[in-house]
């Protein structure tokens, strides 16, 4: 997925949104689980899908690196499934703990070129993690209009790679390590659809990570990189049900 098409489906998602908007200002419906928005505390589940790739800046002597000329990140899909647990702040913030299991694969492509042999081949290294992640998210949210709201969220991620290798001690020169913690900011948007026995949220979120994740082995692979930070789009749907009794009108 490249820059410009999730450009696009930003663009989509937010016009689909407006419009959602329009035509609930225009007809009313019956309303589902009226009192849902009186409940303290309201739990769920998450599956989604994701799209990840590096933030990448090479390194200041790249092309003198052992014959690679230019490293090409290239993003990759997987997958997300997590627990929700919301705490109802007012009438338009909630606050969001969702401990999840990501999926995630990314590549790099390397590109070599040897001089005397005029050949340019190009090395494909898959980078493959299992994040256990563990974000805190604070929710704004519109008024309700008929059965659904719209909303805007913004947090921390905390993530922990539950199959890095970096802190095997024996240097492979095949293999790119990546650090085992991570951690962020990420911002989205989506819209509240209340159902007739529960509320379902789609929505796409962007992770932007801070520390560096490469592990510096002084081989051919890490020589030319100077940093790897990790950049995530997640598109999310949100089951939620309603456990803690409605406080009294």
């Amino acid at each position: 997925m490249t820059k410009n098409t999730i450009t696009r489906l930003f663009g989509v998602a937010l016009t689909l949104l407006i419009t959602l908007t329009c035509v609930g200002q225009r007809s009313r419906q019956p309303m589902n689980l009226p009192k849902y928005d009186k409940q303290k505390i309201h739990f769920g589940f998450v599956l989604g899908i994701n799209n990840s790739n590096f933030r990448y800046q090479a390194a200041s002597n790249l092309n003198y690196q052992d014959s690679v000329y230019s490293v090409t990140p290239n993003p990759q899909g997987g997958l997300n499934l997590g627990i929700l647990s919301n705490l109802h702040l007012g009438d338009n913030f909630d606050l969001r703990f969702m401990p999840s299991l990501s999926f995630v694969q990314r590549q790099l492509n390397y590109n070599f070129y040897y001089p005397a042999t005029g050949q340019a081949p190009t090395l494909v290294k898959t980078v493959e993690s299992t994040y256990l992640e563990l974000p805190f998210d604070l929710k704004f949210k519109s008024k309700r209009i008929d059965n659904y709201r719209l909303y805007v969220v913004a947090g921390f991620r905390t993530s922990i790679d539950m199959v890095s290798q970096a802190k095997v001690k024996e240097k492979d020169p095949d293999i790119v390590k990546l650090n085992r913690k991570d951690y962020g900011y990420q911002v989205g948007l989506g819209a509240d659809f209340y159902m007739p026995y529960f509320k379902f949220s789609p929505e796409i979120k962007m992770f932007n990570g801070i520390p560096n994740l490469l592990v510096q082995e002084n081989t051919v692979y890490s020589n030319a990189i100077e940093s790897l930070r990790s950049k995530i789009f997640f598109v999310s749907f949100f089951w939620a049900i309603t456990i803690v009794p409605a406080i009294n009108d």
